[in-house]
């Protein structure tokens, strides 16, 4: 595995505890991000290394690059349809690019002159954005807001094969840090090493609503 892993309760000293961040491993030339699959698309996913077989380009996919969200979502990798849990390189340049065309999911008064004009940038785009509640190893809600990104239409299609460096099967590591969670012994939970991302346009940044870090 070549994620970079730092033990929780480090990191938790480092992070910050509230405002919107885009918490995410990531250098110059990629961004971690998080998804879960049913066996059949996780595991065509990992041998061919894009999505490809059973995964549908009609439909939208969400990316978390929050590993702890991630996590919140498919129950530690025990939910139905999402055993097989998949860290993706994906390129930086392209996590960018969703960055800059994101629209919000749910009307924003103070971005969108109106609602119908929200509603004209929801149909003409092909990546919305949704910040979250981010959650601790247990499932508990924070202060600290998470994003997810979703992709669809001519974007899918870019996102399944060109934008991707790298797709890594992590099930196993999932499995056995999940272990420590249901242990009580969060002393021993060994997470991706993640800390706030800052798009390189301050004007995407600002319509993230995205603050600098505590």
């Amino acid at each position: 595995m070549k994620l970079r892993l730092k033990p929780y309760k480090e990191q938790l000293k480092e992070w910050p505890q509230e405002g919107h961040h885009i918490m995410a491993q990531y250098d110059d030339k990629k961004v971690i991000v998080y998804q879960s699959y049913r066996p059949a698309i996780g595991n065509f996913a990992y041998r061919n290394q894009f999505f490809g077989g059973p995964f549908k380009l009609t439909r939208m996919t969400w990316i978390k690059p929050n590993f702890l969200w991630m996590m919140y979502r498919n129950g530690w990798g025990t939910k139905e349809g999402q055993e097989i849990v998949l860290a993706i390189h994906l390129k930086r340049d392209a996590f960018e690019r969703y960055l800059s065309k994101a629209v919000y999911s749910n009307y924003q008064e103070d971005i969108y002159a109106s609602r119908e004009r929200w509603q004209e940038a929801v149909k003409s785009s092909d990546i919305r954005l949704q910040w979250d509640p981010d959650h601790d190893p247990y499932g508990a809600k924070l202060e600290r807001r998470a994003i997810q990104i979703g992709i669809r239409n001519q974007e899918i299609a870019l996102y399944a094969k060109e934008d991707i460096l790298e797709i890594e099967d992590i099930s196993e590591y999932v499995n056995e840090q999940y272990q420590h969670v249901l242990a009580n012994k969060l002393e021993n939970l060994i997470l991706p090493s993640e800390t706030p991302y800052m798009p390189k346009d301050e004007n995407v940044a600002k319509l993230l609503r995205i603050v600098t870090k505590n």
